[in-house]
């Protein structure tokens, strides 16, 4: 189930939350989110393990109509082939115009962008699996990791709020 702080699913987002469920989800992520709901900033987050063409189309949407795609990078992030569509699909929103905010969590930007440690094995999974997509990937993951963004080890918890109204602006 996807969670929005908005009862219409048609409304256009604030914030687009990209992130590797398995790794995030009940931690960073979800206080994340929860930090935004309380601004009133209407922010999508997916709650469930994608598996329908039709849900990832009804992602894809999402991603565009969001004013700001928050990406949060963790250790396994590269090993969701479908993590990497999105950051693909947000690089594309970005050319026009979308905001794009990194955040590094328990992950220094250079391995990202470098595509070290868990990055490259899982590169080397997708590439023996035969993924077409594997250089797009590659090329998006280091424009993206090349952005200003937040590293987690370098942000204390009572800066938490200077990072969500730096990145929203503050509602």
């Amino acid at each position: 189930m996807a969670s929005a702080s908005s009862s219409s699913s048609r409304e256009k987002y604030d914030v687009f939350l990209s992130f590797r469920g398995e790794d995030t989800r009940d931690g960073f992520t979800g206080y994340l989110y929860h930090a935004l709901d309380l601004k009133h900033t209407v922010t999508f987050k997916d709650d469930e393990n994608l598996e329908s063409g039709h849900r990832i189309s009804e992602i894809m949407e999402v991603i565009k109509e969001s004013k700001i795609c928050i990406i949060v990078f963790s250790q396994d992030f590269a090993s969701s082939t479908w993590c990497l569509d999105e950051v693909v699909r947000i690089l594309e929103c970005k050319r026009n115009g979308s905001a794009v905010v990194p955040i590094f969590y328990g992950i220094e930007p250079s391995v990202v962008r470098k595509q070290q440690e868990g990055y490259a094995e899982a590169f080397a999974k997708h590439e023996q699996d035969g993924r077409e997509m594997v250089q797009q990937w590659r090329d998006a993951l280091k424009e993206v990791a090349g952005i200003s963004g937040y590293e987690s080890n370098k942000i204390r918890f009572w800066e938490s709020h200077a990072l969500q109204s730096g990145c929203i602006g503050g509602k």
